[in-house]
This record gives C-alpha cells, structure tokens and sequence, in this order.
C-alpha cells in the first residue's frame, strides 16, 4: 500500500470519523484543522478508534505517520496504558495521527499484521509499518519511541 505522495506543500489527511481524505497546506497542521465533510478534529484530543475500514482509508490516505494501539477491552495492561496514550494524541499531533484498534472486534485487521501480543504499537508511514513495540510504557518512553523511529524513517 503506499500513500499519495503531497505536491506544493499540501498533505493528505485522511479523517478518522468519517474516512474523507483532505489536502491542507503543511503549515496549516498547527492550526488544529478539521474535516471539511464531517468538521470533527483531525487531530482529536484522543485517540482515534478505528475500524477495519477507517484503518485502511488513514493507511492509504494521509501523508502524516499513523500510530495505531492494537487491544483489547480485557487487557489489564492495555487498560492501564489507555491514560498514557490519550495524552500522547496530544503530545504526538500533529506529527503522527493517533489512534486504537480492538483487536477482538476486528480481528480481520490484527490477523495479517501478525499481533501476537497486546498492547502492540505499531508505527506506519507512507502506508506500511516501520515500527512495532509491545508492552505498556509511560509517556516519557513512548514519544522517544516514535521520535526516534520517525527519524530512522527519513
């Protein structure tokens, strides 16, 4: 899968409510940019929950990383992270778009990406995955994480 690339300093931005793919100029993304069909926030406060649909629409349709948290409603250690990553929605954007994927109820998308245990974290940019991490971590270690990747990836 591979994203469409941006021309003249537009990104694609796919949004995670409603699956619209929107083109804004790069500068605008500190402006806290909304969905011209829906008008929810791109970069929402917290993470996005996603579908297998609206998975493959951001893999496919944003020019911005996608950081995705394959669990579980049972997980113990996904519960106890779910306070971490919300805060990272925040402290990631508008760098990486954020979001969660219940592996249960869509197994459909964890099957193929081989996520064996839960919480995973998995970094995708330009449509594939350059990155996976499994365990619970703080917030300190998670945004050096994906920092770090971010800038192996370049």
């Amino acid at each position: 899968m591979e994203n469409v690339s941006n021309t003249a300093g537009r990104l694609q931005l796919g949004c995670g409510h409603c699956g619209a793919t929107n083109q804004l100029p790069a500068a605008r993304l500190r402006d806290r940019p909304r969905c011209g069909r829906c008008k929810e926030a791109l970069f929402p406060d917290l993470p996005i929950e996603l579908t297998a649909e609206r998975f493959q629409q951001l893999l496919r349709h944003s020019d911005i990383p996608l950081l995705v948290d394959f669990w579980a409603p049972w997980c113990g250690p996904c519960r106890m992270m779910a306070p971490v990553y919300a805060q990272a929605a925040r402290t990631l954007a508008p760098r990486v778009q954020v979001a969660k994927l219940d592996t249960e109820r869509w197994p459909q998308v964890a099957s193929p990406l081989q996520i064996r245990s839960i919480p995973t974290l998995a970094l995708f940019a330009h449509g594939r995955e350059i990155a996976r991490h499994s365990g619970a971590v703080d917030l300190g270690t998670l945004t050096r994480w994906v920092d770090g990747q971010l800038a192996m990836a370049v």
